[in-house]
């Protein structure tokens, strides 16, 4: 296109994985349209505390959204798994809830979480929190 010009980077830029730990199917499939929209994230979606748990041990995520409320392990008590778990450790958790409690919200920043959204939640805070944590 310009003479003497060579493209240096000509590889397609990776997409960032994104789990997210998710009974609600419908909540799943609008996150990952929501998400994966721009090109720039991958969005796997896990049903139970205990499949996230073993979804984020196999293949690491740059980033985990939790829902509070899971079938087996609640979302509280996986996010203190996860942090207890030296290959986790440092994996950023987003907790994301229609309980809006108090409590509930520093239970989920307590047990390592980086922050709280809650359901139904606005879509382009949930982009700007994502692009923040994965800068």
């Amino acid at each position: 296109m310009y003479p003497g010009v060579t493209l240096l980077d000509s590889e397609p830029m990776a997409r960032r994985r994104i789990l997210y730990v998710e009974d609600n199917v419908a909540n799943l499939a609008l996150v990952r349209k929501v998400l994966e929209h721009s090109g720039a994230y991958e969005v796997v979606g896990a049903g139970t505390g205990e499949d996230g748990l073993a979804a984020a041990q196999a293949d690491p995520p740059a980033l985990i959204l939790l829902d509070l409320d899971l079938p087996g392990i609640d979302g509280i008590s996986l996010a203190k798994i996860m942090r207890s778990d030296a290959k986790l450790a440092g994996i950023p958790i987003v907790a994301l809830s229609a309980g809006v409690m108090k409590r509930e919200r520093e239970q989920s920043l307590a047990a390592g979480c980086a922050c709280f959204l809650e359901k139904p939640f606005d879509i382009a805070e949930l982009r700007a929190v994502v692009q923040k944590i994965l800068a």
